[in-house]
């Protein structure tokens, strides 16, 4: 059976994280304990036993809160199987073999709060089933085989508010069923047999009574007979069923009895369905079963046998069916006998009655001697002595003029020497209407929202009622009376102006409050000052005015060059709207633009600002050469000492663990990573040169960075530093590729911007960055600065109070999968390049040895009341990202202050860099040259007989931090962090082999296309089909329907538009999916139950490739992503604790924090706070914490916001995008979904190779794309998976929801074979002569571009390696141009042999290379078919038919504590003579 949840408890689903986009994640196994059965997991007070097979209950500690005992074989409850579980909150049952419910099964389970017992095959539940539940709010019995139910069932669940019984075989309900359900709040009883006749007239009653009251929803709906088949039971009338009242057609009479008589009273009566006959003595219904003497005959006659004193009163029959009721006149037994006890003839009843009117309280009794009737109020204290009050003859209690403090309770007293008895009734006053709340006058703008409160008490209850103006409201839906009796006025009008009068009116009478509605009309917002242009000087500040009026008063915002500019240490917005720029410098040039906003509409002024730089030298010119001759020795020594600890060493701690994983390998990201550091270090020697002179702080705000150094200084600086030399020129004349294919590095993209988008380059920005001085300093490195009156809390405590969580709500839609497809998707977006060294360039000290933020290090600061500080931890290790050359301290290369940015590793395009790398480096390592066959490098082959990753080679890395666990290094993929989890990995290898498989396809389609033109085809689809799933599958799961309206349609490509990341996206936005992240990682076998080695615990996933090679492949761990629910979205449970206090967590070390650390990240990037995102996103603007309950309902989460942040402005992003309330339809919050959509509409629009641009692929390459499915994948790529539901993002039963991969459609390949007569010239790009892509127009290249002399190996130009020659195109001629002439007719000729010259040796090696069985290894030596080699001490490689096939031999567990390796051996074995081996 399937692993997915049915209820709210489930946690099945696998957790992950990634530290730069989903996180570096980890989770620490369950403990196990007194108290845990064997196999279960057991957390704190949470006990899991799934999937064990278990036939029993087992026994657990007495302490457990939740025990989930699902996917088992238990067959019956035995009576007290839960005993002296008092602390059981959750107990789930459900998907087991249970069959009966018998009596006590629930004993003890006082506090048991919700049962799930669906999906069994129950067919009988005791009437005492359910006692002693008395807090049971939620109850499942759905999917069983339920046929009746016992009327009592439910009688003690006081507050049941939610019970699901349909989908059983019911066909009558006894009525009563459900009448003591008070606290019911939702039925279900829909899809039963459900037999509607005029025995169920009571149940579609309680149907409608629900409805009426809006307090509870039911359902039920008819399946007999057929004419009423489907109708709702609540729809149901007593005239359509021919149901008639009773009639009584025989009456009885008095009758006087003595002792030991028998007596007979007659009724009869008629109707349909046939009457019930109920007996009243004294108005009292009598019991038959009490009393063994009272019989009820078949014809509805009561005998009373052997009568006693008791037996004498007052008798009277009803006739009673669902058409309605009726009573026979009252007659009397007289007995005649000896003295007896007194009996009451009448007892009081519970009477209403108005104030000044006169009530009587009847009582009376028969006895002997004759009773004494007394009366006594409330506690039996005596009736007042008050001429209104006095006793009857017969012994009633009459008042008259009854005064509101007559209400309550009266007991009459029937006394004589035999006996005394009592009855008790009340009286009820009903009392005038009075206002508890009387409507306001209010003062609104033109089109808001008004509500005029107003609420009165009295009995019975008064009923509110609005007038204007003596008239009844308008009916135009704008006018809305609530439930509380507030009055509310949408979208007002000018002619809704006036008085209106609230009534309070009941049985006894009205009164009346009054309130005056105001207008006032909308006003456009005008400006009453205006900014101009103006030039300043660099290093100044600036004020440009500002201010509007209007109503509502509008809200000011700036714009610099379309981009909003934020409140921040460089940019300060007054509160009427005057910006003032701080130390200006050439970069703050240019048109800036106030913008006044209100509901009616908008206005805008803009300006231009220019900035002037006098040439003058600066106080830091003279330490210009010593200082970049220090900055590049203590920059080099601290990064070759973090490389040496990372890279000759196994990882020591999470600090190392986390480092290596995020180091980067590729050596132009290293060289430029190293430049801005370089830059930026020489910049602070020289600052501390002048430090004394003037005063000056670099991470203040009162200096002029503008005056520290000269620009001639500054550009010396950047050409020593090697700022200069990376910066990027981009070729793009090679168009013949350029209009079909991707370059790995994401230039040429965007033919007019061709950085746009690439790998390594500055992440964008939707809001301008805000630093503490305004450029690159994080808010919050000063602990003391205040930001609107408070200080920023420790991103450590908001995880602690907001963010960490231990529980988890499955999801009932989504599986597992949708987290790993976004993590995949996450690392083909966005990587960014963090400080290079680990170490302070001050001192040379390692970052998580000291706790100061000096660059590059900022650690994350352990609040003191913390537990992590009792063990001596007063920080978390945490370095800075790597600024880009031209950014915050580097900007001044631009003669000014530009804010820091950050690099993105990666292309920003969806062109499945994951798996092929972002540059040519990485390509060219994941790519097999060898084979000209355009496949991927693969590694060992299966026993399934396809291959996994190839092994990364290198020093010792995360993969082998422990050599006796982990014996095998990381596999090689196109992004490095591909073995972060083996969920991820197992993803890595699916796509590995579908390029291999595409790939494989099209050379036997085209077998005349070279190497090259195989690979980017293959890339091309690949790339196509990660986009349709992505936009068509995957998307509209979390943005849903208004997420998705939100995207829109697409409309083709728009040069206008850059698809680069934007950086709140990388940093905060994206970073949602660690909120889905769950503990455990299901491993599922064929059948989907869990293979012999189990899960696996997070924390034991990581970096773990040896589970994969040694432990089933990947198969089960694609069933566990696609056959296991994922996790809710909940606000309040958004990390696991796994994530915030074992991130990475290692013996005798400090554990990471990831959501501290995301905060943290969000800061170091200057990502504006999450306000300035709401205003972006078009929500309201938010001054006070209740300002933000429509996005964040919770009252608890608004509290803890406001206890750590002080200030609504202060809040930082990720947090609180993490605990807005969700979207409905989708996984997101409105501001949330607003980034979301805004980042994939521009990834999309911003493409020119998208694969649904025309041109990209023919149309019927397109129809073929978009049969593409993840499903398809699994079926085509994986070992072994031949069953899947279509759609393996959604949750689907196992094995009805599934079906065969035969059933799933497939991408017809075909439709990529060239159709030509001579193809052996098609597909070949390297047999164009340089001399006809020497003649292509100068307008795709650059005036820096040189021709190239040579071409690539074997006299070609290469489409792989197409960026090793910038210039394709010949430099124009000096001379005036001419006609062609002979010359060049005979170099034409020349280039035109060589070409058919070159094309002929190409066919040769090609059909050489088709017929050979021979094989090449890794470094391009020749094996003959059948050969073996041993390409390493643990790895065996042979050639079968021109393929290479690699075994890696797995060592077994060495039997000693300290085994060691021999040279040249594999495996470590056990010394011989060394001590400590074990017996």
């Amino acid at each position: 059976m399937a692993v997915r949840p049915a209820g709210p408890a489930r946690s099945c689903l696998l957790a992950l994280v990634l530290c730069c986009g989903w996180g570096a994640l980890a989770t620490v196994a369950p403990k196990s304990g007194a108290g845990c059965p064997s196999r279960c997991l057991c957390f704190r007070t949470t006990v899991r036993c799934m999937h064990l097979l278990l036939e029993a209950v087992p026994a657990v500690a007495p302490q457990t809160s939740i025990l989930d005992l699902r996917f088992n074989r238990i067959r019956e409850i035995q009576p007290g199987a839960f005993r002296k579980l008092r602390n059981l909150n959750t107990l789930l049952l459900n998907n087991n073999r249970i069959k009966s419910i018998p009596s006590g099964a629930f004993q003890d389970l006082e506090n048991l709060k919700y049962l799930y017992l669906y999906k069994n095959e129950i067919q009988s539940v005791d009437r005492q089933a359910f006692t002693g539940l008395a807090s049971l709010e939620q109850l499942y019995l759905h999917f069983n085989q339920i046929e009746t139910l016992d009327p009592e069932s439910f009688q003690h669940l006081p507050k049941l508010e939610r019970l699901f019984l349909h989908n059983n075989r019911i066909t009558h309900l006894v009525p009563g069923t459900f009448d003591h359900l008070e606290s019911m709040k939702r039925l279900r009883l829909d899809s039963n047999a459900l037999r509607c006749d005029c025995a169920i007239l009571w149940l579609a009653e309680l149907l409608r009574t629900y409805a009426q009251s809006g307090h509870a929803q039911a359902a039920a709906t008819c399946e007999h007979p057929r004419h009423v088949q489907g109708r709702s039971v609540a729809t149901i009338t007593p005239e359509e069923l021919d149901c008639e009242r009773p009639r009584i057609t025989s009456e009885p009479q008095d009758a006087d009895v003595t002792s030991g008589n028998t007596v007979f009273f007659t009724c009869r009566a008629e109707g349909n369905p046939k009457p019930e006959i109920i007996w009243l003595r004294n108005n009292n219904e009598l019991s038959m079963k009490t009393d063994s003497r009272l019989n009820l005959l078949d014809d509805g006659t009561l005998m009373i046998q052997n009568t006693q004193e008791t037996d004498q009163g007052i008798y009277q029959c009803m006739a009673k069916n669902v058409a309605g009721q009726v009573k026979t006149q009252e007659v009397t037994l007289r007995y005649f006998g000896s003295p007896a006890r007194p009996t009451f003839v009448i007892q009081p009843q519970n009477t209403e009655v108005l104030v000044g009117e006169s009530v009587t309280l009847e009582c009376s009794a028969t006895g002997h001697p004759p009773p004494q009737i007394t009366w006594t109020k409330g506690d039996r204290t005596p009736l007042p002595e008050d001429p209104r009050v006095s006793i009857t003859p017969s012994g009633g209690l009459y008042i008259q003029n009854v005064l509101q403090a007559d209400s309550g309770e009266y007991t009459c007293f029937a006394s004589n020497s035999a006996e005394s008895i009592q009855a008790t009734a009340l009286i009820i006053v009903q009392a005038l209407p009075q206002f508890t709340v009387t409507p306001a006058d209010k003062a609104v703008i033109e089109g808001q929202t008004v509500d005029f409160q107003c609420e009165a008490k009295g009995y019975p209850q008064p009923v509110i009622a609005w007038t204007k103006g003596g008239s009844r409201l308008s009916v135009d839906g704008r006018h809305l009376v609530l439930s509380s009796g507030t009055l509310r006025v949408s979208a007002v009008a000018l002619h809704d102006q006036g008085q209106y009068e609230c009534q309070a009116v009941n049985i006894i009478g009205s009164q009346r409050a009054v309130a005056h509605l105001t207008v006032q009309p909308r006003v456009t917002p005008v400006f009453a000052s205006i900014p101009s242009d103006v030039t300043v000087e660099v290093g100044t500040s600036v004020q440009l005015p500002c201010s509007s009026q209007g109503e509502p008063e509008p809200a000011i915002t700036w714009n610099k060059d379309g981009v909003q500019v934020t409140e921040s240490g460089k940019f300060h917005i007054s509160p009427e709207g005057f910006l003032t720029i701080h130390d200006v410098g050439t970069a703050d040039a240019g048109r800036y633009e106030c913008v006044a906003r209100n509901t009616i509409g908008q206005a805008s002024v803009s300006m231009v600002l220019g900035v002037s730089v006098p040439d003058v030298s600066r106080n830091g010119d003279p330490f210009v050469a010593t200082s970049i001759v220090e900055a590049i020795a203590t920059v080099d020594r601290a990064i070759n000492s973090t490389r040496t600890h990372l890279f000759d060493s196994r990882p020591r701690s999470p600090n190392d663990l986390l480092a290596l994983f995020r180091y980067p390998r590729d050596p132009y990201t290293v060289g430029q990573a190293r430049a801005g550091e370089i830059f930026e270090r020489t910049l602070q020697l020289i600052q501390e040169h002048v430090r004394h002179g003037l005063m000056v702080d670099l991470n203040g705000t009162s200096y002029h960075y503008n005056d520290l150094v000269s620009p001639q200084y500054l550009s010396l600086i950047a050409n020593l530093s090697g700022c200069t030399a990376h910066r990027r020129v981009t070729n793009c004349s090679d168009v013949c590729f350029h209009r079909r294919f991707r370059t790995h590095d994401g230039t040429c993209n965007n033919l007019q911007r061709p950085m746009w988008g690439a790998s390594l380059t500055a992440f964008e920005r939707l809001l301008k960055a805000v630093y503490e001085n305004g450029f690159n300093t994080p808010r919050g490195v000063d602990p003391g600065r205040l930001y609107h009156g408070h200080v920023l809390p420790m991103p450590r405590l908001v995880s602690t109070s907001l963010i960490g969580t231990d529980t988890v709500t499955p999801d009932p839609q989504f599986t597992h999968m949708l987290m790993q497809w976004g993590q995949f998707l996450d690392h083909d977006l966005d990587s960014t390049v963090v400080a290079l060294s680990q170490a302070r360039f001050s001192d040379g000290q390692h970052c998580s040895s000291v706790c100061s933020s000096d660059p590059p290090c900022f650690p994350v600061a352990v609040p003191p009341n913390d537990p992590r500080a009792r063990s001596g931890a007063r920080c978390m290790f945490f370095v800075r990202s790597s600024p880009v050359c031209g950014s915050g301290m580097t900007s001044l290369l631009m003669n000014s202050v530009y804010p820091r940015e950050q690099i993105n590793q990666l292309t920003s395009y969806i062109d499945a860099s994951n798996v092929y790398g972002s540059s040519e480096h990485e390509a060219r390592a994941v790519r097999d040259l060898a084979s000209q066959r355009g496949l991927l490098r693969q590694g060992v082959v299966q026993r399934s007989g396809k291959p996994l990753l190839p092994f990364a080679t290198g020093p010792p890395t995360e993969c082998m931090r422990d050599e006796n666990e982990s014996p095998i290094p990381c596999f090689l993929a196109g992004d490095h962090r591909a073995n972060e989890q083996l969920g991820l990995t197992s993803l890595h290898t699916l796509w590995f082999r579908e390029h291999n498989r595409v790939a494989t396809e099209l050379l036997a389609l085209n077998p005349h296309w070279d190497g090259d033109t195989i690979y980017h085809e293959a890339r091309k689809v690949v790339g196509a089909q990660m986009q349709h799933i992505t936009y068509q599958h995957w998307l509209p799961k979390v943005l849903g329907e208004v997420g998705m309206k939100a995207l829109g349609e697409y409309r083709g490509y728009d040069p206008g538009v850059n698809a680069g990341i934007v950086n709140a996206f990388a940093t905060a936005a994206f970073r949602f999916g660690h909120t889905l992240i769950n503990p455990v990682l299901y491993r599922l076998d064929e059948n989907f139950e869990p293979i012999a080695q189990g899960h696996v615990p997070l924390h034991k996933a990581f970096f773990s490739p040896f589970r994969i090679v040694n432990e089933g492949g990947i198969d089960p761990l694609l069933r566990g992503l696609f056959g296991v629910a994922g996790k809710m979205r909940v606000p309040s449970q958004l990390l696991n604790t796994e994530l915030t206090e074992r991130l990475f967590s290692m013996a005798h070390t400090v554990a990471l924090d990831l959501a501290a650390i995301n905060i943290q990240r969000g800061r170091d990037h200057g990502i504006p706070p999450y306000h300035e995102y709401r205003v972006y996103c078009n929500l309201s603007s938010a001054h006070t914490f209740e300002d933000l309950k429509n996005e964040i309902k919770n009252p608890e989460i608004r509290e803890k916001l406001r206890r750590l942040y002080g200030s609504p402005l202060n809040i930082d992003l990720f947090p609180a995008l993490m605990v807005e309330d969700l979207v409905p339809g989708s996984r997101l919050g409105p501001t949330l979904m607003c980034l979301l959509s805004t980042q994939f509409k521009r990834l999309r629009d911003g493409d020119r190779l998208w694969y649904e641009n025309p041109g990209v692929f023919s149309p019927a390459q397109l129809t073929q794309i978009k049969q593409t499915s993840l499903a398809r994948i699994l079926c085509d790529n994986a070992d072994n998976i031949t069953r899947v539901q279509r759609d393996v993002f959604r949750v689907a039963e196992f094995p009805h929801g599934y079906g065969s991969c035969d059933e799933i459609p497939r991408v017809d390949l075909r439709v990529w074979q060239d159709c030509c007569e001579d193809c052996r010239t098609r597909g070949q790009f390297n047999a164009f002569s340089h001399h006809f892509r020497g003649r292509r127009s100068l307008g795709f290249s650059y005036q820096e571009d040189e021709p190239v002399g040579e071409a690539g190996p074997g006299g070609t130009p290469s489409i792989g390696k197409h960026r090793k020659h910038p210039g394709n195109a010949t430099a124009p001629s000096r001379e005036h141009p001419q006609m062609p002439g002979t010359n060049d007719f005979k170099d034409f000729v020349q280039e035109m042999q060589k070409t058919i010259t070159d094309l002929r040796e190409q066919i040769k090696r090609l059909e050489l290379r088709l017929s050979s069985t021979d094989c090449a290894d890794a470094d391009g030596g020749p094996h003959a078919n059948g050969t073996k080699w041993r390409r390493d001490a643990c790895s065996v490689c042979e050639c079968r038919d021109g393929q290479v096939t690699c075994f890696v031999e797995a060592c077994p567990p060495a039997d000693c504590p300290a085994p060691v390796r021999a040279r040249g051996a594999c495996c470590p074995v056990c010394p011989r003579d060394g001590p400590g081996r074990k017996p």
